[in-house]
């Protein structure tokens, strides 16, 4: 049986790039490895742009991985496009139908849960926001603390500098129905991550049924300790067949 392809979707604040650790290696392995755009503008619509992708650019079965607010987007593209056989989650939201990034880190202790948003993200409009609408950029001091406090600082300081802002507007938007209902999950928790704790993280992956496996990493756990989310996409793999 063909190899499944992997597709990978960052998350907020990141590109593509952010899954390098973990692409390189399932490359060596021999899978077809994409991660592509994710739009930050919108959940509907960034989980139909994904979910647009995988059902153009893969033939055959799909595992598709998501990070932080990737994870929203996967469970809303999962059964839009493409043969998707399973889903992994990385540090990352698993929001059931009706929920919202920011509902779910509502009393959470994340870092990001704040009276006052600026305190830990700069806001800047954009050409053709909807009104009250602005991109958001993690301030210096956030991705230092509360982010990827776990990466070397010239890691840390290339996030600050390529970082790509989510719309406020896709942090408000609410989920609609989860492809984890339907389809069989693993999650990823980094027991250090100051973005989503870790016990949302296990409240949501449990509610999934998802198969569990916890790390010692930050928010981005796939960069500093990219092991645990390689071996949780390969028990995927295995899973739904080779």
């Amino acid at each position: 049986m063909t190899k499944p392809t992997i597709v990978l979707v960052h998350g907020a604040w990141a590109d593509g790039s952010s899954w390098n650790a973990v692409a390189t290696e399932l490359q060596k392995q021999g899978f077809t490895v994409f991660t592509p755009p994710n739009l930050l503008h919108g959940l509907a619509n960034d989980a139909a742009s994904v979910a647009s992708f995988v059902a153009q650019r893969t033939t055959g079965p799909v595992v598709l991985v998501g990070h932080s607010y990737g994870g929203a987007v996967i469970t809303g593209a999962g059964t839009q496009g493409g043969d998707v056989r399973a889903l992994v989650y990385v540090d990352a939201f698993i929001p059931d139908e009706g929920e919202t990034v920011f509902s779910i880190l509502g009393g959470s202790g994340s870092a990001l849960d704040v009276p006052d948003p600026t305190a830990v993200l700069d806001l800047i409009g954009y050409p053709g926001a909807p009104e009250g609408d602005a991109e958001a950029y993690l301030k210096p001091a956030t991705v230092h603390e509360s982010f990827a406090q776990d990466l070397p600082e010239a890691d840390r300081l290339l996030i600050i500098a390529s970082q790509r802002p989510i719309t406020l507007g896709a942090n408000t938007a609410a989920a609609g129905e989860g492809a984890w209902k339907t389809l069989p999950s693993w999650a990823v928790v980094g027991t250090e991550d100051r973005v989503i704790p870790p016990a949302t993280q296990r409240s949501m992956a449990e509610r999934a049924g998802a198969t569990i496996t916890e790390v010692a990493g930050s928010h981005v756990s796939m960069v500093s300790h990219p092991a645990e989310t390689i071996a949780a996409i390969l028990a995927a793999v295995e899973a739904v067949g080779e």
